[in-house]
């Protein structure tokens, strides 16, 4: 697969407060024709963050629009045994991976369907183009059982999240690369940052690093890029140092306490590794209202000064920067999250001839 060079290109998170798919298509490719992505309507129920990559799961329930897993079913055991049958078949090549329970569906992400559509109408290739998915650490964390216990406290089940979600970014990975040009998976992971909470007690650094490495792993024995985005603050070190190759991040409203990682930034850009800078900030409407394309330019810019000032080449850093929204877009009126684009698009318009 070809190399892939950030240079300051925007990168967008993928929701849309809107309900058309097309319409939002042609609005990202509008707003991120660079590294353009598959669209999320979060408006669809069946296209929230936890839902839209749940089906594939072994004992998956929905009542009453509540969605869990039940473990106590007659049937749940055999349902265990199938999706590790399934599993195998896949890894061993026996199934085609867009034959099974890993790919995903219209009724869930038809948003990656159009997305195919449209690219396979392009007269010019983009520089790389990007899918995404809930990360397994959110995905096991947010899920629950029968007797609403976070299923990540399972072991097996916290496995199959892990394996369901490996598999589903590598069927994203499958059909982007007939297009013959870099592949980019974001895994979505903010539960990450409650990390060290008490709600979390019973979560080590090494259950959050066996799960990152096997999803961030299957993605990379493919020859796509793996980035992992976290819109909240969180411990950067496990961020940084978990094997992804971008870090997408809050750098609107948490740069000051990201900065304090010096060590573990200077050896992850010493690594080849992106910085997506999340520096449009979508989790404030009042932020978002007061800034413009100049001060946020700014904004940025200072920031880049300050891990210059830690020993980082200043140039090396534009060129493995990504310019991003701080989170997604979906829960935002939508004149708000169409600033959100153009903004993006104008900073990195910005900054790209500083890269060269």
């Amino acid at each position: 697969m070809k190399s892939f060079q950030a240079n300051c290109h925007p990168i967008l998170i993928g929701s849309l407060p809107i309900s058309d798919h097309h319409e939002a298509t042609r609005l990202m490719f509008n707003y991120s024709s660079d590294i353009p992505l598959w669209v999320q309507l979060p408006v669809y129920r069946e296209e929230g963050m936890i839902e839209q990559f749940l089906p594939g799961m072994p004992g998956l329930i929905k009542i009453d629009n509540k969605v869990f897993i039940n473990t106590t079913d007659e049937t749940y055991d055999m349902a265990l045994v199938q999706f590790y049958e399934d599993y195998m078949s896949v890894t061993e090549k026996n199934t085609p991976l867009e034959q099974s329970r890993f790919a995903l569906q219209q009724e869930h992400a038809k948003g990656f369907f159009v997305f195919l559509e449209e690219l396979s109408q392009l007269n010019i290739k983009p520089i790389a183009v990007k899918g995404q998915i809930t990360g397994p650490l959110t995905m096991a964390t947010a899920t629950h059982d029968q007797e609403g216990r976070a299923i990540f406290f399972n072991a097996q089940l916290k496995d199959v999240v892990i394996k369901l979600v490996a598999l589903k970014a590598a069927y994203q990975v499958q059909q982007l690369s007939k297009f013959d040009t870099p592949v980019i998976i974001f895994f979505d992971e903010p539960a990450i940052a409650s990390f060290g909470s008490t709600a979390f007690i019973g979560m080590s650094v090494d259950d959050i690093n066996q799960a990152l490495s096997e999803v961030f792993s299957t993605v990379h024995s493919m020859g796509a890029i793996s980035g992992i985005h976290v819109c909240a603050n969180a411990d950067w070190s496990l961020v940084l140092n978990s094997g992804t190759r971008i870090v997408s991040f809050d750098a609107y409203s948490f740069f000051d306490r990201f900065i304090l990682y010096a060590e573990d930034i200077r050896r992850f850009i010493s690594n080849n590794g992106i910085l997506a800078w999340g520096i449009v900030p979508t989790l404030s409407i009042a932020d978002l209202e007061k800034e413009n394309a100049d001060s946020l330019t700014q904004n940025l810019l200072d920031k880049i000064s300050l891990l210059a000032n830690l020993g980082i080449n200043r140039n090396q850093i534009l060129q493995q920067s990504l310019i991003s929204p701080s989170c997604g877009t979906g829960s935002l009126p939508l004149v708000l999250a169409l600033k959100a684009l153009e903004l993006t698009k104008e900073i990195s318009n910005n900054l790209i001839a500083l890269c060269k």
